[in-house]
């Protein structure tokens, strides 16, 4: 990278870190109606901060959900065309007494920015914004093409997004994407990710008696829709972590051997992932299965929340009507999303108990995804890393889901590279979410590095 492109980053930090805290303030909370201005409003901050850079053609692309940021920059001819991916949305704060300080009032203690939304995605997204500024701005033009494309709804379905792929995928003529919304596998350690777990989200739901009924005159005799489900719960999945779905390991696709090989070589601490960044006295799961490759590669079935029945204070003595489970199982390679919907619907419907009826509503799917490392968009990506943090990159897997990884190859053939800045203890999703502000300037830096390596 030239010095005068490195002076103008390291000039930058302040405005560049306050631009990022005008961004944490909005709450744009894609999943919560009472937010819809709120989302809107931090896609506009976006969509302002693109024209100001001098990106062409920059507007919101409507659907029935919040708004794709839309940009462009093609004025290299004869030079790769990226598209630029990033989500604006946030998970909710919940639960807002565990916070040390407000979710959106960003504020700095040891080197770190906590904030909802600091690493995912927000701070992630707009170090590419001001990767691509400082460019622009040093040289005039960029040394690639560039199509921004930041959406509203990550943490939701993804609907607006996943629509307008399906109808105008194809035109977007892209040779590779850039996703900056993993993290490295330890600090100072640069990391490139190359698969991502893909997901289905349901809703299980069961039902006994017609209404709610008195367990004094009816217990012993009426069907308990609570009991219902949590027999057909402890059937979908064994105490020793193996889903008991029929059929749901028949297409796992085994991490290759200089998968395995590599992963062995990383600096993995157990006690660490237990004691640290989970926090329990054990790690659960398969047992026939080492940590990192139960993360990585194999399937799961998780339960997220139970609502139903009698949860407030005090005493009811209710047998409950209804009760639901929400419920998601992370596929890996060649795992088809519907074909596992379909078997968890057939297995709900041999587990209920007779005297009861149950429904299963798939909220979301998404496959999985694996990237090639024989690449010259991964090859250059990694080498761009190396140059920044002055180790070699590694590269691993993530047992998290992105669905537009899927659907930008589905709908386009558009490989991704997932460079990642975040770090394993950055509290995705949970109360004092954070992001390490050395690496959300070295993430501005890289960027430009790698950007400007594809354009040699």
């Amino acid at each position: 990278m030239e010095a005068a492109l490195l002076d103008y980053y390291r000039a930058h930090r302040e405005q560049h870190l306050e631009g990022l805290f005008e961004l944490l303030r909005i709450p744009s909370v894609s999943a919560l109606p009472a937010h819809r201005d709120d989302v809107r409003r931090a896609a506009e901050y976006l969509a302002a901060d693109l024209t100001k850079m001098g990106m062409d053609g920059v507007r919101l692309i409507e659907g029935d959900g919040h708004p794709i940021v839309y940009g462009e920059s093609l004025h290299a001819p004869g030079k790769p065309t990226l598209v630029l991916y990033g989500h604006y949305d946030v998970q909710p704060p919940d639960p807002l007494d565990e916070w040390l300080s407000p979710p959106f009032e960003p504020t700095v203690r040891d080197a770190n920015v906590y904030a909802r939304g600091a690493v995912d995605d927000k701070g992630q997204t707009y170090l590419i914004l001001k990767a691509v500024e400082g460019l622009k701005a040093v040289r005039g033009e960029l040394p690639i093409n560039v199509k921004f494309l930041i959406e509203g709804e990550e943490e939701t379905d993804g609907g607006v997004l996943s629509a307008w792929l399906a109808e105008h995928g194809s035109e977007l003529g892209a040779d590779a994407a850039l996703i900056c919304d993993t993290e490295m596998f330890a600090p100072g350690l640069p990391t490139i990710t190359t698969g991502l777990r893909g997901m289905v989200y349901a809703e299980i739901e069961v039902h006994g008696s017609r209404t709610d009924l008195h367990s004094g005159m009816y217990g012993g005799v009426a069907p308990n829709a609570f009991q219902g489900l949590a027999q057909i719960l402890c059937g979908l999945k064994g105490p020793d972590g193996r889903v008991l779905i029929p059929g749901f390991y028949d297409d796992v696709r085994e991490p290759s051997a200089a998968e395995l090989e590599a992963w062995a070589e990383l600096p993995f601490d157990e006690d660490q992932l237990r004691d640290h960044e989970i926090g329990s006295s054990r790690l659960v799961g398969e047992p026939d299965y080492p940590p990192l490759h139960r993360i990585w590669a194999r399937p799961t079935f998780e339960i997220h929340g139970m609502p139903g029945g009698f949860i407030g204070e005090g005493a009811k003595t209710v047998i409950p009507a209804k009760a639901t489970a929400k419920v998601s199982m992370r596929l890996v390679p060649d795992m088809d999303p519907q074909r596992i919907a379909d078997e968890l619907r057939s297995a709900v419907a041999v587990l209920t108990p007779e005297g009861m009826s149950s429904i299963v509503r798939v909220l979301g799917q998404a496959p999985a995804s694996l990237t090639s490392t024989d690449s010259v968009y991964i090859e250059k990506a990694a080498e761009a890393m190396s140059q920044s943090f002055g180790r070699p990159t590694v590269y691993q897997r993530s047992g998290g889901s992105i669905p537009v990884v899927g659907l930008l190859q589905e709908s386009a053939g558009i490989p991704s590279v997932m460079m990642g800045f975040g770090l394993p203890d950055d509290n995705l999703h949970a109360p004092n979410e954070k992001f390490h502000l050395p690496n959300f300037y070295a993430g501005i830096e890289t960027v430009g590095r790698y950007l400007s390596l594809l354009g040699e």
